[in-house]
């Protein structure tokens, strides 16, 4: 037996269904560059928005790194508004578009825990191509300008 219909407002970002499996780098000024093996995952229950999932480990030791979980809400004319959490301590809160298959996010707002470090602004890019997703995280935070942080 199938799961729900999708609803009919998430057909501009349909596309990024599934469960994505592929790897990164990362690098800032405050910590060394990186490797990472990565797990993104987005499903739907009928509602008007995805839910998502993101998992990283050590490319070199398969060590836990980095999580974050949220949701993704198309809105008319090819607004997109999405929210995420991360074990950190932070909530990001972002507005962007979908432009076909690519996706351009930014915070309009975060919020972090007292012992959370502080972050500032991040800049979000998405990109499907055939089978691929492909993405680009460049990120403001602990006193640093905003600059490349991620790849995968």
């Amino acid at each position: 037996m199938g799961g729900p219909d999708l609803h009919p407002d998430l057909e501009p970002i349909a596309f990024l269904l599934g469960t994505w499996l592929g790897h990164g780098s990362g690098e800032y000024p405050t910590i060394k560059p990186f490797r990472y093996r990565e797990q993104v995952r987005f499903t739907h229950n009928g509602k008007p928005f995805l839910s998502y999932t993101q998992r990283t480990w050590s490319f070199d030791d398969g060590r836990p790194l980095h999580s974050e979980s949220g949701y993704w809400r198309p809105r008319p004319e090819g607004g997109l508004e999405v929210v995420l959490s991360h074990p950190t301590g932070v909530v990001e809160v972002y507005t962007g578009t979908v432009r076909g298959a690519a996706l351009d996010i930014e915070t309009a707002r975060i919020a972090t825990t007292p012992s959370a470090k502080p972050v500032e602004k991040l800049k979000r890019t998405f990109l499907i191509t055939g089978d691929m997703l492909t993405y680009d995280v460049r990120m403001a935070a602990v006193g640093e300008p905003l600059q490349h942080h991620l790849a995968a």
